[in-house]
């Protein structure tokens, strides 16, 4: 019995195609035509006998997710080096993540990674940028802020609306709340993370920032802060979704306005040559989108 082996340029191009579903950025990463890209998924897809791809935009078949599980892990075998340190196995991939974003966003989801790459291993670390709280060696960092990073490339993940939050009970306390000079004189929870200032002066509303109040370096923290009935929280709608569709806390206003920081996906140059660094980053975007 002969056992035909895909060569490996085929392997090659049908892992790049799964992770960028573009013929033509495909063909840009390896240096090829797009009619060649083209041509070597017909012909790993002859040599197998199956359909790798089900559809114009490049989704797999359930027989493609599978191949391209083996695919990714031979390739990683094959990166490893005589007498190198790496040990079969599953590939690793350190991922620092703010707190909230982990809880809020990225949990909820990351079953979905784990089914379509098992052949990846995912620490998580946390950590807040915007206050020095660094998580250390991460392959793929998440930060909260302006997107000005000069120290690695990046790219916008997700972008957020703010609005007041508070516990039902504290609403019914202190409300109604039908202008937002109706927050006067009301505890109001601060986080460096989200300032005030924001939803002022979307009101034109001529307010210095909250001195005074219970401080939070932490958006979940707030959130469960104002969950209890301490005040006042001005939150992330997206961020704030597990307390909002549990009922600890609501909506004072039907208005929200943007928050001028955004989530982005951080990473040191030459990180992207690793596949599992790149599929993260491209499931993630997808996942968000």
């Amino acid at each position: 019995m002969t056992i035909r082996i895909p060569p490996i340029q085929c392997l090659l191009t049908f892992e790049a195609l799964a992770r960028l579903r573009s013929v033509t950025q495909t063909g840009e990463e390896l240096n090829v035509t797009p009619s060649a890209v083209s041509h070597r998924v017909k012909q790993l897809e002859q040599i197998l006998g199956t359909k790798l791809f089900g559809r114009a935009d490049f989704s797999l078949t359930t027989e493609g997710s599978e191949y391209l599980a083996h695919v990714r892990e031979g390739l990683g075998i094959l990166q490893r080096f005589p007498g190198g340190a790496g040990v079969p196995g599953k590939r690793k991939l350190k991922l620092a993540v703010t707190p909230t974003f982990a809880r809020s966003i990225l949990m909820p989801r990351l079953r979905q990674f784990s089914e379509a790459y098992p052949e990846i291993d995912l620490t998580l670390q946390v950590s807040i940028p915007l206050l020095d709280v660094v998580a250390e060696d991460a392959d793929l960092m998440i930060r909260f802020g302006t997107g000005r990073y000069a120290d690695v490339e990046h790219i916008c993940l997700m972008k957020d609306e703010v609005t007041p939050l508070a516990s039902p009970a504290f609403a019914r306390e202190h409300g109604p709340f039908e202008t937002a000079e109706d927050l006067e004189g009301v505890p109001l929870l601060r986080s460096p993370l989200e300032p005030w200032r924001t939803w002022f002066a979307a009101h034109d509303l001529d307010w210095p920032e909250p001195a005074d109040g219970s401080q939070f370096n932490d958006i979940g923290l707030m959130c469960d802060g104002a969950a209890a009935g301490m005040g006042v929280a001005l939150v992330r709608l997206k961020l704030a979704a597990p307390w909002l569709e549990d009922g600890t806390l609501v909506r004072l206003y039907e208005r929200h306005v943007p928050s001028p920081h955004a989530h982005y996906l951080c990473w040191r140059t030459g990180t992207m040559d690793r596949w599992e660094c790149a599929a993260f980053a491209d499931w993630l975007k997808k996942s968000l989108s």
